[in-house]
């Protein structure tokens, strides 16, 4: 009988651990993505700044580019910048503004892209998509996936704390965005890649189940894995359904409605995950996950990032606006206003103060 299987696109190196970054001029040589160390660095004027001064000893050969932000001119002036110059590989370092636009820089002149993330804000490192600023708002560009992805846990603990709870808010949103995938493939017959959908749910039970915190190299760890596999996840479906459901569009609303009063993308997805989880009837799931998330320093109520209960009634009812075609608990329920007031109370007692 034939043998069937499919390639799935994963970087060729995933390191994560105390003190990567220091060997990530032999780690590179060693997979043989540059063994000439002639590296486009890509940085911020920030951290990014203050770890050249760190590792340029160990990387002579490397071209350095700081970036300004995170849009789609300033990944066009890098990707400019890099073309002039001779090099094996394009290095984002930094967070994901910085990794967005080396994604983008990166497919546009042809070379591969090596992630190396200061934060776990979000799933994103090791997405095949770069986020970035332009003239309408906000755009998704398709990349390539990083062949490698490298995660310095020293680096991690020295950020601001609020990146870790963003990333752990993320990645929980995960548990609930495959059910809403499994609900739509119930529902409307949509196909689920089943492969993505474990990979995915793993991540965010991996994170929802363990028992420490964001000081625990353990954790961070499991945290950092959780958010690679599912950006990989997303590489397999084609797609960011693994990990984006009813949860992110409840964070698209809050970003939208109020764009200057938007919290942390993964304190809202957290919010938006425990909330959605409600709705489908897994009361005890989603206070399971409240608990986890309070646990962590995340919110679960929307008073609790500076929004009354109205603001929020009015976030969730135009939250199915935010991704047209996408079908989550949120379209199959089409709840009115009065209706999402009621639930929300009822959520309120569920998950206790």
């Amino acid at each position: 009988m034939p043998v069937l299987t499919r390639l799935i696109p994963s970087p060729v190196v995933v390191d994560i651990r105390p003190g990567a970054l220091d060997d990530l001029g032999c780690v590179l040589a060693d997979e043989r993505i540059s063994q000439s160390g002639r590296l486009a660095i890509a940085v911020s004027g920030g951290s990014g700044a203050r770890l050249r001064e760190r590792i340029t000893p160990s990387l002579p050969a490397a071209g350095w580019f700081e970036v300004g932000g995170g849009t789609i001119d300033d990944a066009v002036r890098l990707a400019g910048a890099i073309k002039a110059g001779r090099y094996d590989a394009v290095v984002g370092l930094g967070g994901g503004k910085i990794i967005d636009c080396a994604k983008f820089a990166a497919a546009r002149v042809g070379l591969p892209l090596v992630a190396v993330a200061t934060n776990l804000a979000h799933d994103g490192l090791c997405s095949p998509v770069a986020t970035l600023d332009n003239d309408a708002g906000r755009g998704s560009y398709g990349v390539p996936n990083p062949i490698a992805v490298v995660i310095d846990l020293n680096v991690i603990r020295e950020a601001p704390v609020r990146f870790v709870r963003s990333g752990i808010g993320d990645a929980l949103s995960n548990i609930s965005a495959v059910a809403d995938w499994e609900l739509s493939h119930r529902v409307n017959g949509e196909k689920i890649d089943g492969l993505a959908a474990a990979m995915a749910r793993q991540a965010g039970e991996a994170v929802l189940r363990h028992p420490g915190g964001a000081g625990d190299d353990g954790f961070l760890q499991v945290l950092a894995e959780a958010l690679v596999l599912t950006g990989i996840a997303m590489s397999v479906s084609g797609d960011s359904r693994p990990s984006s459901g009813a949860c992110h569009e409840i964070n698209h609303a809050f970003d939208l409605l109020h764009p200057k009063r938007a919290a942390a993308h993964g304190e809202q997805c957290g919010l938006g995950a425990a909330f959605a989880m409600y709705l489908r009837g897994a009361h005890e799931e989603a206070a399971y996950m409240a608990e986890v998330l309070r646990r962590h320093g995340l919110p679960v109520l929307p008073e609790e990032i500076g929004f009354t209960v109205d603001e929020f009634v009015r976030v969730v009812e135009f939250a199915p606006e935010t991704r047209p075609g996408r079908f989550t608990i949120l379209e199959h329920l089409d709840l009115k206003t009065e209706q999402i007031k009621d639930i929300y109370a009822d959520y309120v007692k569920a998950i206790g103060s």
